[in-house]
């Protein structure tokens, strides 16, 4: 008897399934009106061998300025203008930009506050379910006390942190790594 490995089942290649034919419309997580510093999010996909993810999807969550989210019972005195939520297919570079502001603090358990952040779903071919991700702003005061980073391995921050954008002012790039040296943290959630 001959034994083969056959494949797994996997999301992928991906497709496009749920994205709105106006990717704007998902690009935009708070309008120019919304309060708080505007800011520009870019985000790429590697594998473990550097190479863009051409056909992944990144689902992105975040409070408003204020540190509320929009919707359920956290939703009173959120702001209109910026739903918090966004949703992008990675292009031919892996890549996919998010207009949105710098999200507060929000509460976290027994009411420590944690430093502003973003929500992180990736879904790609090879994933039998999507992995989760946090994104925080490198250099914001508010991280030191975050007790979901201090989870998280010291030397292993560093893939958490978006990074300024050199001579693009309130751009920031956060890259993730699906595997290698630099494997970006995920979360079992």
């Amino acid at each position: 008897m001959d034994l083969r490995p056959t494949p797994s089942q996997t999301v992928g290649p991906f497709f496009h399934l749920g994205l709105t034919a106006d990717a704007r419309s998902v690009a935009v997580m708070a309008s120019a009106q919304a309060k708080g510093e505007q800011v520009w999010l870019c985000c790429r996909i590697f594998d473990g061998e550097g190479l863009p993810v051409t056909d992944a999807m990144i689902e992105l969550w975040q409070a408003d300025a204020e540190g509320r989210y929009h919707g359920g019972n956290q939703n009173i005195g959120a702001d209109p203008e910026c739903p918090g939520f966004g949703r992008l297919a990675t292009n031919e570079e892996g890549r996919c930009d998010f207009e949105t502001v710098k999200p507060g603090c929000v509460p976290g358990p027994d009411d420590v506050h944690q430093a502003p952040h973003i929500e992180v779903a990736i879904f790609a071919r090879g994933l039998l379910k999507q992995l989760f991700t946090r994104i925080y702003f490198a250099d914001d005061p508010a991280n030191a006390g975050d007790p979901v980073l201090a989870l998280v391995p010291v030397d292993r921050r560093a893939t958490l942190m978006a990074r300024p954008q050199t001579g693009r002012p309130n751009h920031w790039q956060f890259d993730i790594h699906l595997q290698g040296d630099l494997e970006t943290v995920f979360f079992d959630v």
